[in-house]
């Protein structure tokens, strides 16, 4: 019984780890947070969060990072955690649920029941998909109603799907989902795309492609028992006309917030919650804290200019702790 009690007392309490830079967040800038920190000897440790990979492991070909014509977003990831772990860089594979930036060392709590101390944060944790809020969006989420074309757009072969949004997001999930789909119906809210014109040229030549202008999702329908879209109304943004499209998927791409929960109340903000960084650097409104990629930028928002914000911190952190010793 006594070394029952003991065990039980070990699980309970809960593991202390101290580390010169905490990394949380896994994307480009994580993992390149990582390589730069581990080859500056600060053997950083780098808490992926609910995410490993960020949403570059919800994409499919990525065309655009340097050196690589065409590779899998799911796969430049892997490599990417791989090159950290090469390193030096400890993976850790938890959740950071609560942070402590009033003094240093600065504290980190796990949803494992670990804690994390750090002389030098860097918050890595990157922006996630939006929604539109209505109650019918909400009902039917995962069953028919989806953010996440290369999640989810396998199971409409042969299908009917309308895709809502009229950004670089909107168009990518669209012109994959033609891959699947027997048409793509995409609702805009206004007459022109605000996607990459190479993208705009692809989807307006396609054939499974129809653009629908002018309008917004005003409720999804769809079946209780099971539960499954079977169409969508619009809603004409200038007319107030309703024009029911039937289809049996639908995926909102009206682009991302960042993920800033952990520090939304703590460092400065600006244009929606993005956080705000010293120009030409990483720092925060609090003196060791760095943030770099999709939290703080809400304008490029690419995985090779992420990643050179992962380097920005890394060097910025390094330069702080060199200044504390």
């Amino acid at each position: 019984m006594p070394r029952e009690h003991s065990k039980m007392n070990r699980l309970m309490m809960s593991d202390t780890r101290h580390t010169k830079v905490l990394i949380i967040g896994s994307g480009p800038t994580g993992y390149t947070a990582g390589v730069y920190a581990s080859r500056a000897m600060l053997e950083p440790i780098l808490v992926q969060g609910i995410e490993p990979g960020g949403q570059l492991t919800t994409t499919t070909e990525v065309e655009n990072w340097p050196g690589d014509t065409e590779v899998q977003g799911p796969d430049l990831m892997v490599r990417m955690e791989a090159h950290a772990k090469a390193m030096g860089t400890e993976i850790i594979g938890d959740i950071i649920s609560d942070l402590d930036l009033s003094q240093r060392p600065f504290t980190a709590k796990g949803d494992s029941g670990s804690t994390y101390t750090a002389d030098a944060v860097i918050l890595a944790t990157g922006a996630r998909a939006k929604w539109l809020g209505l109650p019918s969006e909400e009902k039917f989420k995962g069953f028919g109603v989806s953010a996440c074309a290369t999640c989810d757009g396998f199971f409409y072969r042969g299908q009917e799907i309308v895709v809502i949004g009229g950004g670089n997001t909107a168009v990518e999930e669209a012109l994959f989902l033609t891959n699947f789909a027997s048409k793509v119906t995409l609702i805009h809210r206004r007459d022109e795309l605000r996607a990459e014109k190479v993208l705009q040229n692809r989807l307006l030549k396609h054939p499974k492609i129809v653009p629908l202008w002018f309008h917004e999702l005003d409720e999804v329908i769809g079946a209780d028992a099971p539960l499954g879209v079977e169409a969508v109304r619009a809603k004409h943004t200038q007319t107030g006309e309703i024009t029911e499209i039937p289809c049996k998927g639908v995926f909102v791409a009206i682009g991302h917030a960042p993920a800033n929960e952990l520090v939304k109340d703590v460092l400065e903000t600006h244009n929606g919650g993005y956080v705000k960084v010293e120009a030409g650097s990483t720092r925060t409104s609090i003196p060791g804290v760095f943030a770099a990629g999709d939290l703080t930028d809400h304008i490029y928002r690419q995985a090779v200019t992420s990643a050179g914000m992962g380097c920005m911190a890394a060097l910025d952190a390094e330069k702080f702790i060199a200044e504390q010793e």
